[in-house]
C-alpha cells in the first residue's frame, strides 16, 4: 500500500494543509505547523476503518408537519437565569453546547454549578472529566457549595466509556471537559489531534440526536482568543458560547456567538464570587455607577445585546504623547473603529488630539461591537481632552458616519425606557430616530451632527 501524502497541522486553530509554511495561512500563527500522524492524514481523508458508513435509511424523510415537537419545546432550566438566556429559554433535549473561554474563567465552574442545580431537581446529570480526579472535582464542589448530591461524576477520557455511562444513568445531561482530553480508541491519534477532535464531536453529536441528551464541550481557546482545533467543531454544534471578562475583574459575561434555538449574540452576566457564578439579573447596574455627575472623561450610552437593553458606561483618557507615534489603546472597543472616531473629531469638531495618547475602556470589562455607542465613545475622548464633565444622567446614542452625521440605531425606544426605568431624564439621539419617541420622564435631544451633540453632553 503506498504511502498517503504528508499532511500538516497548524497547532493553533487545527486547519490542516498539504504543504509546511512558516506561518499559518488561516491564522497567521508562526512556527506552529506539525506533521501529521498517518493515521490522522488518514481519518482527515476519510480513510479511517471505524467510522460508520450508512447502509440503509434509518431516518426517512417525513413531511415537516408531521414531525413532532414535544421533544425539544420542554426546554430544560438550569436554574441560572443568565445562562438559560444566553441559551435561549433553556436547554434544548438533544442539543450539543460548546463553551470557550480563557483558562481560569469560569468554564468549568459554570457547567458545574449548572450540573448540579439540575442534578438537585432530580434530572440525572453525567460529568465527564479529563483534567480533574474525582477526589480534585469533589474539592471543587466543596468549595462551590453546590448542590450536587444525586449528581455523577466521572474522571475518563475514553469517549466510549463515558457514553457508556451516561447511557446507563439515562443522563439528560452529558458534560464533558474538556472536548481535547477525549479520545476514541479505533483512531490512533493523541487526544486533542485534528482527527480524534473532529470523530470525538461526531460522535456526541449522533449520540445527542439519537438518546436526547443534551452534550455540554468545553473548548479550550488558543492565545488569540480563537477555540483550538479544527475550525469546522463550531459548525458541527448546535450553540458555541464564549466566557469573556478578565480573570482579574469580578464580573464575567457570557456570549452566544451562534444559536440555532436562540438569538446570537445574546449575552449574560455573572459575577465570580467564593462560592462561585452568581447571575446578574440587571447588568446596567453592574456596569454602570448611578446616573450622578461623573468626571470629564466618562458617558453613558445604550447598547443591544441579543434580546435586550444593557447601559454601559464608556471611559476615555487622553494624555500627552511621550512616543514618536501616539498610542490608540482600546479595551473591550475595536481599536479601528475608534482611529475612525479621532479622525472626526478633529475635522468636524475641532478637537485636535493628533498628538496625544488616547485610552478608551468600556467599563465593567464588557466588549461591545454595535456602532451606536460612536457618539458616547467620541464624547467620553472630548470631555477628557477639553476637561469638560458630562451632564448628569444624560445618555448619548448614535452611530457616527464618515461625514460627521449621526445614523440611525435599532431598538432606540427600548433603549430609551431602559435608561428612564434607571434614572436618566435626558438623552442626545440621532434626528432621523426621533419624530415619533415619546418617553414619559425623559427629554430628547434629536441631533444631525457631531458637531452639534457635544456641547448639548457637556456642562456649561
Amino acid at each position: 500500500m503506498a504511502k498517503s501524502q504528508p499532511m500538516f497541522a497548524c497547532r493553533e486553530c487545527g486547519d490542516t494543509f498539504t504543504k509546511w509554511s512558516g506561518r499559518c495561512p488561516s491564522c497567521g500563527a508562526w512556527d506552529s505547523m506539525v506533521e501529521m500522524a498517518e493515521a490522522d492524514v488518514r481519518a482527515v481523508s476519510g480513510e479511517t476503518k471505524g467510522v460508520a458508513r450508512p447502509q440503509s435509511l434509518s431516518h426517512p424523510a417525513q413531511p415537516l408537519k408531521d414531525i413532532p415537537l414535544n421533544d425539544v419545546e420542554e426546554r430544560l432550566r438550569t436554574g441560572m437565569g443568565e445562562l438559560d438566556r444566553v441559551l435561549g429559554g433553556g436547554i434544548v433535549p438533544g442539543s450539543l453546547v460548546l463553551i470557550g473561554g480563557d483558562p481560569g474563567i469560569g468554564k468549568s465552574t459554570l457547567l458545574l454549578q449548572m450540573a448540579a442545580l439540575l442534578s438537585s431537581g432530580d434530572v440525572p446529570v453525567l460529568y465527564a472529566t479529563g483534567e480533574e480526579s474525582l477526589s480534585q472535582l469533589k474539592m471543587r464542589a466543596r468549595r462551590l457549595k453546590v448542590p450536587g448530591a444525586s449528581l455523577h461524576a466521572a474522571a475518563e477520557t475514553a469517549l466510549e466509556n463515558a457514553l457508556s455511562q451516561a447511557t446507563q444513568l439515562k443522563a439528560k445531561a452529558l458534560i464533558i471537559d474538556s472536548i481535547q482530553t477525549m479520545y476514541r480508541s479505533d483512531l490512533s491519534g493523541s487526544p486533542g489531534s485534528p482527527s480524534q477532535l473532529r470523530e470525538c464531536t461526531l460522535s456526541l453529536m449522533s449520540y445527542a440526536k439519537s438518546s436526547g441528551c443534551a452534550v455540554f464541550l468545553v473548548g479550550h481557546v488558543t492565545k488569540e482568543g480563537v477555540l483550538a482545533g479544527p475550525r469546522m467543531l463550531e459548525h458541527m454544534v448546535d450553540t458555541v458560547i464564549y466566557f469573556e471578562g478578565d480573570r482579574h475583574l469580578s464580573y464575567r459575561v457570557l456570549r452566544a456567538v451562534k444559536n440555532r434555538f436562540g438569538a446570537t449574540h445574546e449575552i449574560g452576566v455573572f459575577e465570580m464570587g467564593a462560592e462561585g457564578l452568581i447571575p446578574v439579573d440587571n447588568p446596567s447596574l453592574a456596569f454602570v455607577q448611578g446616573h450622578g455627575e461623573r468626571d470629564p472623561g466618562s458617558m453613558i450610552s445604550c447598547v443591544w445585546e441579543g434580546t435586550r437593553p444593557i447601559l454601559i458606561e464608556a471611559q476615555a483618557l487622553v494624555s500627552r504623547t511621550h512616543f514618536a507615534s501616539p498610542q490608540r489603546i482600546s479595551m473591550g472597543f475595536d481599536s479601528k473603529r475608534l482611529s475612525v472616531l479621532l479622525a472626526l473629531l478633529e475635522k468636524f469638531a475641532g478637537v485636535e488630539i493628533g498628538m496625544q495618547d488616547v485610552f478608551v475602556n468600556m467599563a465593567g470589562g464588557i466588549r461591545v461591537e454595535e456602532p451606536a455607542v460612536d457618539l458616547a465613545v467620541a464624547a467620553a475622548v472630548s470631555g477628557n481632552h477639553l476637561g469638560r464633565r458630562s451632564v448628569p444622567a444624560t445618555l448619548a446614542i448614535g452611530e457616527l458616519g464618515l461625514n460627521g452625521e449621526l445614523r440611525r440605531v435599532p431598538q432606540l425606544e427600548a433603549r430609551l425606557r431602559e435608561a428612564a426605568r434607571l434614572g436618566f431624564h435626558a438623552a442626545v439621539i440621532p434626528e432621523a430616530d426621533a419624530a415619533k419617541l415619546r418617553i414619559k420622564g425623559m427629554e430628547l435631544h434629536p441631533v444631525k451632527k457631531l458637531s452639534e451633540a457635544l456641547p448639548l453632553l457637556y456642562q456649561s
